[in-house]
C-alpha cells in the first residue's frame, strides 16, 4: 500500500505535458484558420490605407537588390527586413498590374504571416502551461480577435515584425531550465538571430526583446543570465551588421537624418502623423467609436493588468517571461498615449502579449488540481468560475465571429473602386486636387499619384494653373479634420460641382469624385473652358 501511494502522488502533483503531435496539430488548425478568416476578408472588407501605399511601393524598390528607395530616394526610416520579404513574394507570386493589385498581393503575405502567427501562439501557451486547451484558446482568441485580423489584413510592419518576436521567444523560452550545453549556446545564438530579423523589420522590437531580455538578466528570471546576455548581443549585433553595410555603403548619413527624425517622432519632439497631431481626434474618440467592432479586445487589454500580477504571484520563469514582455510593450504604449507618436496600429504590439498573459494568468489561478482543494466550498468555486471563464469566452468568440461575418457582408473597398472608375473615365496625368492630409499627404495622394497628377489645388489660383477639374473627397478624413481644408471650405469648393463617383463604407465614410468648374478668370488670365 506504502509502495503504491507513493508511485501516485507524483502522478497527481502536476499537470502532465501535452503529447507532440496534439500540440502540433492543433497549432496548425488554428494556424490555418487565422489564415482563412483574414484570406477571405482581405480584398474587400478593409479600404486602402495610406501606409499600405508606401510600404507596397518600397517593396517593389528592392525587387531587384539595392537598398529601400521612396519616391526616388533611399528610405532608411525603418529598416528593410519587411521590404526584402515583400520583394521574394512578388517574384514568388509575379509583378500584379495597378496598385491595387499590388497592394492586394502584399496583404496576402501579410495574412500568410498571420497563420503562422497564430500557429506560434498556441505554441507559446501551451509551452508556458503544459496545457494545450489553454494554448488552444489563446489561438482562437488571436485567430477571431477583430483588431488583429484587420491589422494583419493591412501591408503594416507590425505583423511581420510580431512574428519574428514570437519566434523569438519561442526558441528562448525552450532554453529556461535547462542545464548548460554547446545545445544552448547555439540556441541563444539562433533566438538572438530571430530577434535581430523583429529589430530589422521595425526598429521598436528592440523594446520588445533587448529590454525585457535585459531586465531578465537582471531579476535573474528566464534561462541563465550568460545564455539570456548572448540572446541579447546577438540581437544587437544583427542590427549592427545592417548599420555597418548602410556605412560601407556611403549611406551613413542619410541613415543618421531619417533615424534622428524617427527618433524624434517616437520621443514626441515632432507629431507629423499620430492621434497627438494637431488637428487629429483624440485616441479616446477613436476607440469609443470603434468599441462595437473592438470591444471584446478591449475587455482583453483591461484584463490583462491584474493578470500581470497573478502571474507575477503565480508564475514560473517560462510565465514572468511573457510579463516582461507585456510590462515592455505597456510601458511603451503608455509613453506613445501621453507624450509620443501615437498611430492605431501600434496597439498591436500590445495586443499580442494580452492574448498570451490572460489566459495563463486564468490557468495559474484555477488550473484543475485537486490536491489544492482542502474543503468543498473550493471546489464549488473553482467550478463556478470555470463556467463563468467558459460562458465569457463564447460569448466574446460568439460576438467576434459575428463581426467578422458583418465585415464579409459589407463591402468597403471604396477607393478600389474609385480607382477603377477613374481608370476607365479620367486619362491618366489628370490633375486632381486632393483635400485630405494634414502635415503630410493623406490617402488620396498616396493612392493616386501613380497615375494622376494631385496636388493641393484649392485656391482659384491654383486651380486656374494646373487646371483641376477633378477633386477626391474621402469625407471621414475631413470631417475628423485629418485635412488641411475645413470641411466648410471642402464642401463650398465643390458645391457647383457634379457628382462622379460615391461609395460609402466604415474606413472613410463618402470616397467622392467631383467634376469642379473652372474658374472663368484669375487676376485677368483666362483659365480656359
Amino acid at each position: 500500500m506504502t509502495v503504491t501511494a507513493v508511485r501516485q502522488a507524483p502522478t497527481a502533483a502536476g499537470p502532465r505535458e501535452p503529447r507532440t503531435r496534439s500540440t502540433v496539430l492543433a497549432a496548425a488548425a488554428v494556424g490555418c484558420l487565422s489564415l482563412a478568416i483574414r484570406l477571405s476578408l482581405a480584398y474587400r472588407s478593409f479600404d486602402l490605407f495610406g501606409d499600405e501605399v508606401i510600404y507596397t511601393g518600397i517593396g517593389r524598390s528592392v525587387a531587384s537588390g539595392g537598398f529601400p528607395r521612396f519616391d526616388g530616394q533611399l528610405f532608411f526610416l525603418h529598416p528593410p527586413a519587411f521590404f526584402y520579404l515583400e520583394a521574394g513574394w512578388q517574384r514568388l507570386l509575379g509583378s500584379q498590374p495597378g496598385l491595387v493589385g499590388q497592394i492586394y498581393q502584399m496583404r496576402t503575405l501579410n495574412v500568410a504571416i498571420a497563420g503562422a502567427t497564430g500557429t506560434l501562439m498556441v505554441l507559446l501557451a501551451t509551452r508556458a502551461t503544459n496545457s494545450l486547451p489553454t494554448g488552444s484558446v489563446v489561438g482562437m482568441l488571436f485567430a477571431l480577435d477583430p483588431f488583429c485580423i484587420r491589422q494583419n489584413d493591412r501591408v503594416l510592419l507590425e505583423t511581420s515584425m510580431m512574428l519574428w518576436v514570437l519566434l523569438g521567444y519561442l526558441v528562448y523560452l525552450s532554453m529556461i531550465g535547462r542545464p548548460r550545453s554547446r545545445w544552448l549556446w547555439t540556441r541563444a545564438v539562433g533566438a538572438g538571430l530571430l530577434f535581430g530579423v523583429a529589430v530589422l523589420t521595425k526598429d521598436e522590437a528592440t523594446l520588445l526583446t533587448v529590454f525585457p531580455l535585459l531586465l531578465a538578466a537582471l531579476l535573474r528570471w528566464g534561462a541563465r543570465r550568460a545564455v539570456t546576455l548572448l540572446t541579447a548581443c546577438t540581437t544587437v549585433s544583427a542590427y549592427g551588421a545592417y548599420v555597418a553595410t548602410v556605412a560601407a555603403n556611403g549611406h551613413i548619413g542619410s541613415w543618421i537624418a531619417q533615424k534622428t527624425m524617427g527618433i524624434q517622432r517616437i520621443l514626441g519632439l515632432v507629431q507629423v502623423t499620430g492621434f497627438h497631431q494637431k488637428g487629429s481626434p483624440s485616441i479616446f474618440s477613436v476607440l469609443l467609436s470603434e468599441s462595437s467592432y473592438f470591444g471584446t479586445t478591449y475587455v482583453i487589454l483591461i484584463l490583462a493588468v491584474p493578470a500581470l500580477f497573478v502571474v507575477h504571484q503565480r508564475g514560473d520563469h517560462v510565465q514572468r517571461m511573457l510579463a516582461l514582455f507585456w510590462v515592455v510593450a505597456g510601458v511603451t504604449l503608455g509613453y506613445a498615449l501621453v507624450f509620443g507618436t501615437l498611430e492605431e496600429q501600434e496597439l498591436y504590439l500590445l495586443i499580442i502579449p494580452s492574448l498570451l498573459l490572460v489566459p495563463v494568468a486564468a490557468r495559474l489561478m484555477y488550473r484543475p488540481d485537486p490536491a489544492r482543494w482542502e474543503h468543498a466550498w473550493q471546489r464549488r468555486l473553482a467550478a463556478r468560475w470555470r463556467l463563468v471563464a467558459t460562458a465569457g469566452l463564447v460569448l466574446a468568440m460568439g460576438l467576434n465571429a459575428a463581426t467578422g461575418i458583418q465585415w464579409r457582408l459589407r463591402p468597403d473597398d471604396g477607393y478600389a473602386l474609385l480607382l477603377r472608375y477613374m481608370t476607365a473615365h479620367i486619362p491618366a496625368g489628370t490633375a486632381i486636387t486632393a483635400v485630405d492630409g494634414t502635415t503630410s499627404d493623406g490617402i488620396t495622394q498616396y493612392a493616386l499619384a501613380y497615375r494622376y497628377n494631385v496636388g493641393r489645388w484649392v485656391t482659384p489660383a491654383a486651380r486656374c494653373q494646373e487646371h483641376v477639374r477633378y477633386v477626391v473627397i474621402p469625407w471621414l478624413e475631413v470631417l475628423d479634420h485629418y485635412s488641411y481644408y475645413s470641411p466648410a471650405r471642402v464642401r463650398d469648393l465643390v458645391r457647383h460641382g457634379q457628382l462622379l463617383f460615391s461609395f460609402h463604407g466604415p474606413t472613410y465614410s463618402d470616397v467622392t469624385l467631383y467634376r469642379i468648374p473652372l474658374p472663368r478668370a484669375v487676376h485677368g488670365q483666362d483659365c480656359g473652358a
